[in-house]
């Protein structure tokens, strides 16, 4: 990129009406539910986004030919930064995991009639799906080699058997992507959640409530899919998932990034406001350096996070540099995400613990960024193998 090249940016207009239907429509459901303790579910879900379609905001990721805004990901996250102010943002607007990151990878690597049978229904909204990777002790968790869902190929399809836990959005997918072992390799397919070898065992009882479908325990027992339930070419669903990841970790960090800039807005204002020993809180040394912290944190985050989208954009989701990017953008936001929500909850002082206030629901809802689509430690551990792997000889 040259000096004089400016980066896309999605128009202004577009963060306006996002901005207002995040405040007018979603903020006060989000708060009932915060409030009342409610279950987000997909007549909730349902109602959002055709709100969001009135708006003039659904489907930043998806294509127009799906009712989207076929954004580019530089684009995307202009606009998601905003929509990610709210916990129920992202899935107002038909861009939260684990349907953001399956959507880019049935058009990436879904025949035809896959993107027309799960394609076109999942990016205009219609349906929820959901990604079975992870397995209990010792099946695969951070370590996919791990994998021990195995499927046995059939003179007329596969076979597969195997249990998964933490399959987000489980509970009302219209169907899942599961990765199994082959005796090629790791391979995905698509199963209908009708399909009579699959059963949604049970709901996990997670700290993060906001996820329609929560994060199941699902066990596939002698489930037998055609040939034609296959997503790409047997032994490639690491590379496939690969794909997928970049930007869905990138996605993942824009959303989180707009509720700890939220969190950080409300405790401004409360220390603005909150008098202690003789005068307002916002004049205190203690209040000053954790706010200049948090906007330090703010800054570095929407500039790792642009940079992964501008090279994902150029090079491609699978492209190494893209991967790379992408893993230190996932690194730091996840760990400065949280340390913007702490700080928020420790200006708030008593009532920072009060979910009335909110940020403790956000702080709450946030601890499971440090783990999910990478956990800190294992991106770091990569990172430190990338950058070990470039020395000159």
């Amino acid at each position: 990129m040259t000096a004089t090249t400016t980066p896309p940016q999605a128009p202004a207009s577009l963060k306006a009406r996002m901005q207002t239907f995040i405040t007018d429509e979603v903020i006060p459901v989000e708060i009932d539910v915060i409030r009342n303790n409610l279950r987000v579910t997909d007549d909730m879900r349902l109602d959002l986004q055709e709100k969001a379609r009135a708006a003039g905001v659904f489907g930043p990721l998806s294509s127009r030919e799906h009712g989207g805004l076929d954004l580019s990901l530089t684009e995307l996250i202009d606009v998601m930064e905003v929509a990610g102010t709210s916990l129920l943002g992202p899935i107002s607007v038909n861009c939260s995991a684990p349907d953001d990151g399956n959507i880019h990878l049935l058009e990436h690597a879904g025949t035809p009639e896959q993107k027309e049978r799960y394609l076109a229904p999942l990016a205009s909204g219609t349906v929820r799906s959901s990604i079975a990777m992870t397995e209990p002790a010792p099946g695969a968790g951070s370590d996919p080699s791990m994998l021990m869902t195995s499927a046995l190929q059939t003179p007329t399809g596969w076979i597969i058997n195997g249990d998964k836990h933490f399959t987000t959005g489980a509970d009302g997918a219209a169907f899942f992507i599961c990765i199994a072992d082959t005796a090629h390799g790791a391979t995905m397919f698509i199963v209908d959640a009708d399909n009579p070898g699959v059963e949604v065992v049970e709901r996990m009882t997670t700290l993060d409530r906001c996820v329609p479908g929560g994060h199941c325990i699902v066990r596939f027992a002698d489930c037998e899919v055609g040939d034609d339930a296959r997503l790409g070419e047997v032994g490639s669903a690491m590379v496939y998932a690969q794909a997928r990841l970049a930007p869905s970790r990138v996605i993942f960090c824009v959303n989180w990034l707009g509720v700890a800039i939220r969190a950080h807005h409300l405790a401004c204002r409360h220390v603005t406001t909150r008098t202690s020993f003789g005068s307002p809180i916002a004049e205190s040394g203690f209040a000053q350096a954790m706010i200049a912290d948090t906007e330090i944190d703010i800054a570095a985050s929407q500039g790792l996070i642009r940079r992964a989208a501008e090279v994902i954009d150029a090079q491609g989701p699978a492209a190494s540099d893209a991967r790379h990017a992408a893993s230190l953008a996932k690194a730091f936001v996840a760990e400065a995400v949280w340390r913007i929500l702490d700080r928020a909850v420790q200006l708030h002082g008593g009532l920072g613990v009060c979910e009335d206030h909110l940020v403790a629901r956000f702080l709450v809802e946030a601890r499971a960024f440090r783990i999910y689509e990478g956990p800190t430690e294992v991106l770091r551990w990569s990172i430190a193998r990338r950058a070990l792997r470039r020395l000159p000889n």
